[in-house]
């Protein structure tokens, strides 16, 4: 299980939530995106390239990374990709994102990932990077 340390605490956080079941059940279960990081997997190559519709809710400690993988992704297959990310619009990573082109589904309210019985302390967006025939 990864952690990471928020610039503005001293408190570790962990990469370990999972999607909110609802949003989960939706892309993977029921549409039947492709999920490259599930929950309990901390061995992904990002080298590894796949043609399916993705779903993606990334270690937040790797942000970045991820929505490069995606976006590398995309451009040779052009496959509709979501990715559940925080609404950090001030980011390098989310600047990419919008450069690319995509779709912003910003989430009203805060999400409850794993078993929290509180929201997260940040905004969420789901991200769409639309396939061709879309």
């Amino acid at each position: 299980m990864k952690s990471y340390l928020q610039k503005h605490d001293k408190i570790k956080y962990s990469d370990h939530w999972s999607t909110p079941k609802s949003i989960y059940d939706f892309y993977v279960k029921k549409l039947n995106y492709y999920d490259p990081c599930p929950l309990y997997e901390n061995d992904f190559r990002f080298d590894i390239q796949c043609k399916m519709n993705i779903f993606l809710n990334p270690p937040y400690s790797e942000i970045s990374k991820w929505i490069d993988w995606a976006l590398k992704n995309h451009k040779l297959y052009k496959q509709h990709i979501v990715i559940l990310i925080p609404s950090r619009t001030d980011t390098k990573y989310f600047h990419r994102l919008l450069q690319h082109g995509c779709d912003l589904e910003f989430i009203q309210g805060r999400l409850k990932f794993g078993n929290s019985k509180t929201g997260a302390p940040f905004p969420s967006v789901l991200v769409h990077l639309i396939s061709e025939t879309d």
